[in-house]
C-alpha cells in the first residue's frame, strides 16, 4: 500500500513540474465557460488535467476535445468575481471558446438624469450587470473631455449616482459612459446654462504670467500645436515660456491667442 501511494505521489509531482497554467478572471453572468482541450504533443491524452474555480477544484470532465466549466454549481450570484485556473501539460494550445461570458458587460439604461445650475450631475440607472466605472465627460473646447469617474454599482435594480462638476460660463453639456470589451456605451447628453461669470484674459501680451479674471480650467498650446501647460487656476506662470504666440483655451473659449514678449 505504501509503495502504491509513493508511486501516485511521484506521478503527481512529475505532472505538476512539467505543467502550465492558464488563468482567466472576470465576473459571473449566468453562463458557463467553454474550453478547447487539444491532445498533447506526444499524442497521448488531453492537455488539461485540472480545473479550479475561485480556488476550488471542479469535477468537470476534462478528458475530451472540448468541455464546459460549470459555474452555476458554485452558487455564484450575478456580478460575483470569478477566476478560472486551467492546469495543463506543457506546450499545449489551450483556448477559451467564449471568454466574453465573464468579461464585464455594460448593459445600463438611464431612467433619469439631471444637471443643476451649480454643477451637480445626478443619474439613475437600471439593468446593470457589471460594476464598471462611469466616466463623466464635459463638452468643452470643441471636444469631449473627461472630468471625473464614478464606480458603477452593478445592480439590476435602480442605481443612483452623483458627481459635482465645475461649470464654465454659458451652456454646459455633459454625458457619462462605460467601457467594456465591446466598446463604449454612452448616456444621452444633458445641458444646463450656468450663471458662472464669463472669464477673460486680462492681457493678451504677457511676460511673467497669463492672468484670468476668474479661476478657470485652461490648456495652453504653442504655435506649433504642442501642449505647454494645463490645469485650473486664475493665473499661469509664463516666465519660462519662449517668446512667441500661444493658443489658450479656457472657460468656454478655445484658441485665444496671447503673445509672450
Amino acid at each position: 500500500m505504501k509503495t502504491l501511494f509513493l508511486t501516485i505521489s511521484l506521478t503527481l509531482l512529475s505532472m505538476l513540474a512539467f505543467s502550465e497554467v492558464v488563468v482567466i478572471s472576470g465576473i459571473y453572468q449566468g453562463k458557463d465557460l467553454y474550453v478547447k482541450n487539444p491532445v498533447t504533443t506526444s499524442g497521448i491524452g488531453y492537455c488539461i488535467f485540472e480545473v479550479l474555480v475561485n480556488g476550488n477544484i471542479t469535477s468537470d470532465e476534462v478528458n475530451s476535445p472540448a468541455f464546459a466549466v460549470d459555474l452555476a454549481v458554485w452558487g455564484l450570484k450575478q456580478g460575483d468575481p470569478v477566476e478560472i485556473v486551467l492546469r495543463c501539460k506543457e506546450n499545449c494550445d489551450v483556448k477559451i471558446i467564449n471568454p466574453e461570458v465573464i468579461y464585464p458587460n455594460s448593459t445600463f439604461e438611464v431612467v433619469n438624469m439631471n444637471l443643476t445650475p451649480d454643477g451637480l450631475l445626478t443619474w439613475t440607472t437600471t439593468k446593470e450587470s457589471s460594476s464598471i466605472p462611469y466616466v463623466v465627460e464635459q463638452f468643452r473646447w470643441n471636444r469631449w473631455i473627461k472630468v471625473g469617474e464614478v464606480i458603477g454599482q452593478g445592480k439590476t435594480a435602480e442605481n443612483n449616482y452623483s458627481f459635482q462638476a465645475k461649470l464654465h460660463s454659458g451652456q454646459n453639456t455633459f454625458r457619462v459612459y462605460q467601457l467594456d470589451y465591446k466598446g463604449q456605451r454612452t448616456s444621452q447628453e444633458i445641458k444646463v446654462v450656468s450663471n458662472t461669470k464669463e472669464v477673460i484674459i486680462k492681457n493678451n501680451r504677457v511676460s511673467s504670467s497669463i492672468d484670468f479674471s476668474e479661476e478657470t480650467d485652461f490648456e495652453i498650446y504653442s504655435e506649433y500645436g504642442a501642449l505647454v501647460k494645463a490645469g485650473r487656476g486664475s493665473s499661469v506662470d509664463s516666465s519660462k515660456f519662449f517668446k512667441g504666440k500661444y493658443y489658450v483655451s479656457f472657460d468656454n473659449k478655445g484658441g485665444v491667442i496671447v503673445e509672450k514678449k
